[in-house]
């Protein structure tokens, strides 16, 4: 899957940012991806006006035949760029936990699974019980990881630090 399809589900799922598109744009430009919206957000500054922003984005999507995913299938992909994420080291358990969706639907045993081991984190979590939350997270990474095949292809987002 390419970097710009690739965003979709991320766009959908609100793990990008507004200001992050114009990059995105240009990196798609590179990538060999070409419409006319496309360009105008690649040569807009990264504090544009967010509306402005996300309306070229959506547009340039269309454009380009790149279709938006519903929220379900977003969410999914969430979770399953968190597990990947968490497998392969390029997140930690916290930042699997304050990264969690609030609003996902799973669809399959190891999704419930992960979804219902994230969503035990807490910043109030007592310091002892923490390795086993952060054991029990991975193990459910690991199945979940292993039992998809939306994983091919997926990126994992950088940490949100708003």
């Amino acid at each position: 899957m390419d970097r710009l399809q690739d965003s979709a589900w991320q766009y959908v799922a609100e793990v990008l940012r507004p200001e992050d598109l114009p990059m995105l744009a240009a990196h798609a430009l590179v990538d060999g991806h070409d419409s006319p919206a496309l360009r105008e957000l690649a040569g807009l500054p990264r504090r544009s006006d967010a509306t402005e922003v996300r309306e070229l984005y959506v547009q340039a999507l269309s454009e380009l035949d790149v279709a938006l995913p519903d929220e379900e299938t977003a969410g999914r992909r969430l979770l399953m760029s968190l597990a990947f994420g968490l497998v392969h080291g390029a997140l930690i358990p916290k930042e699997v936990g304050d990264g969690l969706p609030t609003t996902v639907t799973a669809r399959t045993q190891e999704e419930t699974q992960f979804l219902s081991v994230a969503a035990e984190y807490s910043e109030w979590i007592e310091p002892d019980d923490l390795p086993a939350w952060e054991r029990e997270l991975q193990a459910a990474a690991k199945l979940l990881a292993a039992s998809t095949d939306l994983g091919p292809g997926i990126r994992v987002p950088a940490p949100r630090h708003d």
